[in-house]
């Protein structure tokens, strides 16, 4: 008897018989930098290799850049800058359009490649490239109005401002779900008018390579956007140093956002970091337990954990925190860990061996601070011996604890009671990072008391993460500085200037007469 289209069994062999070739090609042809419309080598000839988490197989020989690539993109995409700019805005849309084309014709490709290089569970990554279509769709049709300004009048004059690309711009983006968070920065910048050099993270090159090359294909102009792989310490410290980048976007850790504020200061660039979070999920005893408990387990126990948006804290009344941990426990223990090709995957292996050393830490952390281990704490043996880990929950923590404190970034959950509405406030605040919160109760004007009390940018309550792209999008304290989404991101692509235009009627102090 033929098997459905939909049983698991039948989609993981698809996923397996699509990724063979792939694979192969990858293996074949390596990654170089693209540059200028063309793919290069490493001017120094310098290459470094990429594995894969599920099985640490070679994936592909990379070009390593140094501040020579870093050079050659940036020169590029500066001669490119004035013509890109000077392009009509509705050319621009339509090759932004394109774009969204092309990803959406290679969307399982894009999947398969993504789980392999990062280990993302297909159920997740099947719609991923779909989101990064959306991306590139939403800031195609903002195009036209990227330089839309106000009308303000005065007495004796007519202001009006407007706004102008800055430039050519560098875009730095993280390991965890690289596809598509690297459309949601690369889409607004070319929309703007900018050109691009995006450094992807060293562990996730792939899917970089083929985006940069689906936006030649698209017709995007040679030089307009380009991309350079390496590591932060010379690319990315390169990139961020060079005088033809007017700005830095950058995602990932806290620190790292640091060293890069630090390196763009002389040549004074404009920055936007989206950072580190150790969000809190706040339930109060009259939420409705059973959407929050959905809640709590996919916002930290999808996506393997690896998300800076994740609910890593969950602060639970005490009045029901032992009868919520129960079936949270229940949750856990039942979540299946796998290969991510596999549809009934949830928990892939970590990004790579060094990710993983530094959760697996966390087990003896939470002990020595006199926690408790209710679920998992131990590596897991998956299909291909990758970066497996057990998904880890644990209680009995208090909000001092470098468990409570810390970003963990895997699938590895800190319950932690509270009193009254006071009490999660300060527990909630009580960390350096302000990313996002969660907050579940029926009481809408606690909901209301509570969201406002929070530093975070960001506030769901009785919600999951639900991204909406007008919406801006970015944290407080160490958590980041800008916002994305929408208008916001032209804000941070494109200079402000006003234009005061004289009626000829206001008086002008005469001098030297």
């Amino acid at each position: 008897m033929a098997k459905s289209p939909a049983d698991p069994a039948a989609v993981h062999a698809a996923n397996l018989d699509r990724a063979k070739p792939l694979l192969a090609k990858l293996r074949a042809d390596g990654i170089g930098h693209f540059i200028d419309g063309k793919t290069v080598p490493s001017v120094s000839g310098a290459t470094f290799e990429t594995h894969s988490p599920i099985d640490n197989a070679l994936l592909a020989t990379v070009a390593r850049g140094s501040a020579a690539d870093i050079d050659a993109a940036a020169k590029a995409a500066e001669k490119a800058f004035k013509p890109w700019r000077d392009l009509a805005p509705e050319t621009r849309k339509a090759l932004l359009h394109r774009v969204a084309d092309a990803i959406e014709d290679h969307a399982d490709d894009i999947a398969v490649l993504e789980c392999i290089d990062t280990g993302q569970a297909w159920r997740f990554m099947a719609k991923a490239a779909l989101r990064a279509a959306e991306n590139f769709r939403f800031f195609a049709d903002r195009a036209p109005e990227a330089r839309d300004g106000r009308n303000m009048p005065a007495g004796e004059h007519w202001n009006m401002s407007t706004r102008v690309p800055i430039g050519p711009v560098g875009v730095i983006t993280p390991w965890n779900t690289p596809f598509m968070l690297s459309t949601w920065k690369i889409a607004p910048a070319l929309a703007a008018g900018c050109t691009v050099v995006h450094k992807p993270a060293e562990w996730s090159p792939v899917t970089a390579d083929l985006l940069v090359r689906l936006a030649k294909q698209a017709g995007i102009p040679d030089g307009v956007f380009n991309t350079v792989h390496g590591f932060g310490e010379d690319a990315g410290k390169s990139l961020t140093e060079h005088r033809a980048i007017k700005a830095i976007a950058f995602v990932g850790e806290s620190s790292t956002g640091s060293a890069i504020m630090a390196q763009g200061a002389p040549t004074l660039k404009r920055v936007h970091f989206e950072l580190g979070g150790k969000n809190p999920v706040i339930v109060f005893d009259d939420a409705d337990l059973e959407r929050a408990l959905d809640a709590v387990v996919f916002m930290i126990y999808s996506l393997n954990g690896e998300r800076c948006t994740s609910s890593s804290r969950l602060l639970v009344q005490d009045t029901i925190a032992e009868k919520f941990n129960v079936k949270l426990a229940a949750r856990v223990r039942a979540l299946k860990v796998g290969h991510p090709l596999d549809p009934a995957t949830e928990i892939g292996p970590l990004i790579h061996a060094r990710h993983l050393a530094k959760v697996v830490s966390y087990f003896d952390i939470a002990r020595q601070d006199g926690a408790t281990i209710a679920v998992g704490g131990k590596p897991h043996d998956g299909p291909g011996g990758g970066h497996y880990v057990q998904p880890t929950l644990v209680t009995g923590a208090s909000a001092t604890m470098r468990v409570a404190q810390e970003e963990v970034f895997g699938p590895f959950l800190t319950v932690i009671p509270f009193k009254d509405e006071a009490d999660a406030i300060a527990i909630a605040n009580g960390v350096e990072y302000g990313l996002t919160g969660y907050v579940w109760t029926a009481d809408m004007g606690r909901g209301l008391r509570v969201s406002d009390a929070l530093e975070a940018g960001m506030i769901w309550v009785n919600s999951e993460n639900v991204r909406h792209l007008p919406t801006p999008f970015g944290g407080m304290k160490a958590s980041g500085i800008g916002r994305d989404g929408g208008d916001y991101s032209f804000e941070f692509y494109m200079e402000t200037k006003n234009i005061s235009l004289a009626r000829g009627t206001h008086k002008i102090q005469r001098l030297g007469v």
